[in-house]
């Protein structure tokens, strides 16, 4: 138990600190240039102080600079709300990927029941830091999730790194066309201990579509997971995720996800498992009254139920947070 405290408590602590660490720069870095000019303004004597004189200087340096980190911000926030204006505005699902580009902090917490009455905790979900670097583009860094098994001779630890970069190829708000179709090219490293991670590390090309009919909406993605060695013992499969949201009263959303995927080589070569997930999001909860703020807090849960007769589990219960910014 305290091995689980300890590592949400990391999470917590990591999260909070960017968080506060971000916005307290912005803060900064928009002042800085003001102070700059009236602190040179001030400084208006006519004898010339060495120490004085190299004081300002250094100063001015460090405030040019800190200037030039106020446009990159500025550049950045204009380059998120152009990029997100150009798709809709939909919730992320639960358990299926988004067709569109987000830029948010995530964290699960998701808890599987097994065909032989044992739980697995898996914390943080394999989410983490999503970012909108340039244009129509995604960067995801996952973090390590940690799981907790009850199983005897199981042995609780981290699972693999894993990274992502989308491109949004086509895309359109609700009211030229009310559409997203995206690709993806993702990878993971084994950084996972004991059996909590793969061998190996994988490479994982993604395609994303999605559309909107006014208030509803569908999302689907299909991978393949190719690893970069013992594939006779993993094989190649294909994961298949698709979402069915509706939105209700602006900020609910209900939803149904099919998730199956496809073994194809590996020891369960020809198996086909599927889940069947109803679930539920609120999203997004502005916490700023700035208009222009993107800032906003998601929450949300579901269950997937197993509904073929291979399954690696019987159910999953995830709950997710997000922070938007």
């Amino acid at each position: 138990m305290r091995y689980e405290l300890a590592y949400c408590a990391w999470l917590l602590v990591v999260s909070t600190a960017i968080f506060h660490l971000f916005s307290q720069s912005l803060t900064l870095l928009r002042v800085m240039p003001k102070m700059r000019a009236h602190f040179i303004a001030a400084d208006s004597s006519p004898e010339v102080n060495v120490p004085r004189l190299f004081a300002v200087i250094l100063f001015c340096a460090v405030s040019t600079h800190c200037f030039s980190q106020v446009r990159f911000v500025d550049a950045w926030e204009k380059r998120v709300r152009i990029t997100s204006s150009q798709q809709p505005g939909w919730a992320v699902p639960v358990f299926t990927p988004s067709s569109g580009l987000v830029q948010l902090v995530r964290f699960d917490a998701v808890r599987q029941y097994t065909p032989t009455h044992t739980t697995t905790w898996n914390l943080d979900g394999g989410k983490g830091f999503n970012f909108i670097p340039w244009y129509r583009t995604e960067l995801d860094l996952n973090l390590p999730p940690f799981l907790l098994h009850n199983a005897k001779g199981s042995v609780d630890g981290p699972g693999d790194f894993s990274m992502l970069l989308k491109y949004r190829v086509f895309g359109a708000n609700e009211m030229k066309g009310n559409y997203n179709v995206s690709a993806a090219l993702g990878g993971s490293a084994p950084t996972g201990s004991y059996k909590n991670g793969s061998t190996d590390g994988a490479v994982m090309p993604t395609a994303f579509v999605g559309k909107g009919f006014y208030s509803f909406d569908v999302q689907s993605s299909v991978s393949m997971t190719l690893p970069t060695g013992h594939t006779a013992a993993s094989g190649r499969p294909i994961a298949w995720n698709t979402a069915f949201q509706d939105r209700v009263n602006r900020i609910f959303w209900p939803e149904v996800e099919i998730t199956s995927t496809f073994f194809r080589g590996g020891p369960h070569d020809g198996k086909i498992q599927t889940f069947v997930a109803p679930g539920f999001e609120v999203s997004k909860i502005k916490v700023t009254a700035n208009e222009t703020s993107r800032l906003a807090v998601v929450f949300g849960a579901g269950e997937q139920i197993a509904v073929t007769r291979y399954h690696a589990y019987n159910h999953a219960l995830s709950l997710t947070s997000r922070l938007v910014f």
